[in-house]
Formats: structure tokens, sequence, C-alpha cells
């Protein structure tokens, strides 16, 4: 850690760092896990080239699912995205989890998205997600997954020569058509990047959710993304089901909403997202 950064970090936390260690930070973050002299051990992030606002984002998504009162996420300490950025949050000591833990991290998702949210997107519009995706506040789902995901998506897609022309002819036709898919319901308040990475379990067996992409969405969203690289239990979603029933025909609608994290992972890694990509895509061609 370098001087400059030190010395914000400790005029944040009005604290002295005695000892940091790096520790495992995300996809471009650098963080470290800091021992103040006050007895406090927090968790710190600096990113090397971050975009405009790009932690007070993260801080704001994370104070707004909190005002959910349904999900534990860690307190924001300090935040600035200035040089030296930086985002300090509570350190979260990580343990193994319970009989329980599943089964109430489904009853706590249900209530999160049940808190609901002013708008499709975003009121401040910022964009979030390591590509940057709009937040465009819109009226509809169907409005905001065309314009804010699945066209941005195939733009970068097709200027990366990441799918072929076809796949893309039918990312931006399937934007067109998302009417059908929708089931009408208001703005859920969402994660935005539930994968299993961005949930820990403290050693209590509590779950809390760290770094989202937070904005106002379908519900079957955060579920769908859930689904899609593993590591929740069934547990989880039967107690989400008894709290709060999905929309029938739910299951033909998971590969829809799995799309967008696809593509971007095609965008960003290449490899077998390509063709997971494709075959998503083909379902609804």
């Amino acid at each position: 850690m370098d001087d400059a950064l030190r010395g914000a970090l400790e005029r944040a936390l009005g604290a002295r760092i005695g000892r940091s260690a790096r520790v495992h930070g995300g996809d471009v973050a650098v963080a470290y896990a800091l021992d103040l002299d006050d007895g406090r051990r927090v968790f710190a992030k600096t990113h090397p080239a971050a975009p405009p606002h790009f932690f007070t984002t993260e801080a704001a998504g994370l104070t707004w699912l909190h005002d959910a009162g349904a999900v534990a996420v860690p307190a924001v300490l300090a935040v600035a995205d200035g040089q030296p950025n930086h985002l300090v949050l509570e350190w979260i000591e990580e343990g193994g989890r319970r009989g329980v833990t599943d089964r109430e991290l489904g009853v706590a998702l249900a209530r999160l998205h049940a808190a609901g949210a002013p708008t499709f997107g975003r009121e401040d519009r910022r964009s979030t997600g390591s590509r940057g995706l709009p937040n465009e506040p819109v009226s509809t789902w169907a409005e905001f997954y065309a314009a804010n995901r699945l066209l941005p998506l195939a733009r970068l897609a097709a200027d990366g020569d990441v799918l072929p022309a076809r796949s893309i002819a039918a990312l931006e036709h399937l934007a067109g058509q998302l009417a059908r898919y929708d089931t009408g319901e208001p703005p859920a308040r969402l994660h935005g990047d539930l994968w299993a990475g961005n949930r820990l379990v403290d050693t209590a067996g509590r779950s809390w959710l760290v770094d989202p992409a937070a904005h106002g969405g379908h519900r079957e969203f955060d579920l769908a993304m859930m689904r899609l690289f593993g590591g929740f239990g069934g547990h989880c979603f039967d107690a989400y089901e008894e709290v709060a029933p999905l929309v029938s025909g739910w299951e033909e609608r998971v590969a829809l909403h799995q799309l967008a994290p696809l593509v971007v992972h095609a965008v960003k890694f290449g490899g077998h997202y390509v063709a997971a990509s494709e075959r998503a895509i083909a379902q609804y061609a």
C-alpha cells in the first residue's frame, strides 16, 4: 500500500493502520485487510483505473440494500472517488453454513425484492458492473432489459467480435420481443450481481451480500443468476418460493434472465461462455 492511500485511509477512518494484508477483492480492485490501532479490522479496496463514481455507486448500492431491512450487508465506513479512490467496509469474519443458512437467505431475498424500487433502472442513472451497463430509469421491465442490457451487450459483443453475426441479430431481435415475457410485476430491489462469490457466510452462519450492481429490475434476474453459477442450495430457492411465489412459467424465463451475465462473461473471458451465450440466445430466437 502506497503512502498516499495509507494517509487517505487513516484520515477517513480516524485511526492509524497498524497492519495491512492483501486479500481477494474482485476482478480489478486491489483489496486489503487492515488492522487499525483502535482495535478494528476493516476491509478496504482501491481501483487503479476506476471509471467515474465507481466506489460511491457501490457504496450507494450497499446502503440501498441495507435500507430494505432484509439482508445483511457490510457497513460503509469510508468512500471516495477522487485519487486515491477507496471504499472501506466493516470486516466480515467468514465461517461456515449452518443447516438453516440457505433457507434464511431465501427468506431474506424475498423480503429484499419485495422492498421494491422507484423505477426499473436507477434514479441516479449510474452505470453498474465491470462493463458499465446503463441503468436509465424506465417504467417497464421489457424496456429496461432491452435498452439497458440486451442492446448494449449486443453492441459490445459485435464490437469485440465475440459472438457470430447470427447470434447478434437474434439478440437484437429478442430485445424487441420482450413484452411477451414481461410478467407485469413492479420493479424489485435487486442485488444485481448475485453469484456465490458475492455472498459471504460469517462465523454464525449468517449470509452477507457484497459487491452489488444494485438497481430496480425483475426479481427473477437475481434468482436466475444464482442458478447460473451455482453455490446456493435448494433450500434457498424453496424458502423464497414459500414467501414470494414466482409467476407461472418462470422456468421458461430463467435462460432469458441469464443472457445478460452470460454475454458479459463472453465479452470479458470468451471461452465456453461464448457457446453458452449462443445456446441461451437460440432458446428465444
